[in-house]
C-alpha cells in the first residue's frame, strides 16, 4: 500500500510508511552483512588441503644451527620458510613472521661456551 499524494504531502501515516520501509531494509541489509562478515576466513589456501590437518614431523638433529619455519602459510618451500610473509604482509597489513628453531648443535655451542666462561 503506497501512499498516495494528497495536499498533505507529508502526512503522518505517509512518514510512518517510509521510515517503515527504510527501517526494514537497514535491518535486513545488517543481518545480510553480519551473516556474510562472520565467516570465517582460511588461512591455508594451498598446503595439503585434502588433509583434515596438515602435520610436518622435522627432527631436531636436521635443523642445523637454525631453521625458520613458516607460519602464513605461503611458502613453496612448506614447512620451512622462503620469505613469502614479506609479500602477504605488504599486501595485507599483517606481521606475521616464521617460526625461527635453533638446532641441538646451536645449544651445545652455547652451553660448553657459558660452562668455559665461568
Amino acid at each position: 500500500m503506497a501512499c498516495q499524494q494528497t495536499t498533505q504531502c507529508h502526512s503522518s501515516s505517509c512518514f510512518l510508511y517510509a521510515a517503515g520501509l527504510v527501517l526494514g531494509g537497514a535491518a535486513i541489509g545488517y543481518f545480510i552483512g553480519f551473516k556474510n562478515g562472520t565467516k570465517k576466513a582460511r588461512m591455508n589456501t594451498k598446503i595439503q588441503l585434502g588433509n583434515a590437518t596438515v602435520i610436518d614431523a622435522v627432527d631436531a638433529k636436521d635443523i642445523g644451527e637454525q631453521k625458520g619455519f613458516c607460519r602464513c602459510w605461503k611458502s613453496e618451500k612448506f614447512p620451512y620458510c622462503d620469505g613469502a610473509h614479506v609479500k602477504h604482509n605488504q599486501e595485507t597489513g599483517d606481521n606475521v613472521g616464521p617460526l625461527v628453531v635453533k638446532g641441538i648443535e646451536m645449544q651445545l655451542c652455547k652451553y660448553r661456551n657459558a660452562k668455559r666462561m665461568k
